[in-house]
């Protein structure tokens, strides 16, 4: 899914994935929602393909400003460059697998590529599949991606390659089973307000240790504060000022587990101007205060 510690989401919104492998563009892992800071990942995009199954509980997944409740079995597929982030409603917990592949480990074929891949990353009208276990033409892929996990798990001789084949396997069935080339007869065109709302989150990413308002982030989308609101409560579910306070947060974390840093440092490298406030909604959101937060980080085991 989504930006932890091997991942790092960039001034535009977009994540960096750090891969298993240098040089092998494939990230396995299995993961749980509650490793997750208020289980709630960041919202961002990449180049990459992602493959998210449910092993137990539930997810909600937002894509572009559209809700999937992924129920345990089920999987979703999200095509490269889709603003996504997933979280828990209520704080359920969710064990999950996720992989991510870019798509040239797909096929180093340039004429498949072209034919195959290439109309698919960028059929505006493909953003995501959902897939179910009652649909019998879902079922070879909810049973390849726990298999690619466990080669990972293992590790046998040349897994990564056998992992690849299994992916461009699955891609290829998928083709045949679901719409994913576009559809000559339709002209979908990307929602303009996705743009203005990945400018909006950009600025944020690149300014939220700046005091910034509400009127300068509606600025960096060429829109009045109201349409601002408007966009960030369809695509995230929150207002503008919360999302920023999110990823403060977020921020300050990474820098109490990582830093000798004093609250009253990272409170304001994160954009805070009063520690009163930050150590407030740092508590309202996480449960405890900074300082208990750290404390916490240093007694785990690494």
């Amino acid at each position: 899914m989504m930006n932890d510690p091997i991942t790092k989401v960039m001034q535009d919104a977009s994540e960096i994935v750090r891969y298993d492998e240098v040089g092998i563009p494939l990230y396995i892992r299995e993961g749980l929602l509650s490793s997750y800071p208020d289980h709630r990942a960041l919202c961002h995009w990449h180049e990459d393909i992602e493959w998210v199954q449910i092993r137990s509980g539930q997810m909600n997944y937002y894509i572009n400003g559209k809700r999937v409740l992924l129920n345990a079995g089920e999987a979703i597929i999200v095509n490269s460059r889709q603003m996504h982030y997933g979280y828990s409603e209520n704080g359920q917990e969710c064990d999950f697998i996720c992989i991510l592949c870019h798509p040239k480990i797909l096929t180093a074929n340039s004429v498949l590529y072209q034919s195959y891949i290439t109309p698919v990353l960028s059929n505006p009208a493909l953003e995501y599949l959902h897939l179910k276990p009652e649909n019998p033409e879902d079922t070879e892929a909810l049973q390849t991606l726990p298999e690619i996990l466990r080669l990972k798990k293992e590790q046998p001789t040349a897994y990564e390659i056998e992992a690849a084949a299994l992916l461009s396997l699955l891609w290829c069935r998928l083709l045949r089973t679901h719409p994913m080339m576009p559809d000559g007869n339709t002209a979908a065109s990307q929602d303009p307000d996705l743009l203005i709302q990945r400018d909006m989150v950009s600025y944020i990413y690149s300014h939220y240790s700046e005091s910034i308002n509400l009127e300068e982030i509606a600025a960096a989308g060429k829109v009045c504060r109201n349409k601002c609101c408007q966009i960030f409560r369809r695509y995230l579910c929150q207002s503008p000022i919360d999302f920023l306070n999110h990823y403060r947060l977020e921020v300050s974390c990474h820098l109490l587990n990582t830093t000798k840093m004093s609250i009253a440092e990272i409170c304001t490298a994160c954009g805070f101007n009063h520690q009163s406030y930050y150590s407030k909604i740092f508590l309202r959101t996480y449960h405890c205060t900074p300082r208990d937060f750290r404390k916490r980080a240093e007694v785990l085991p690494t």
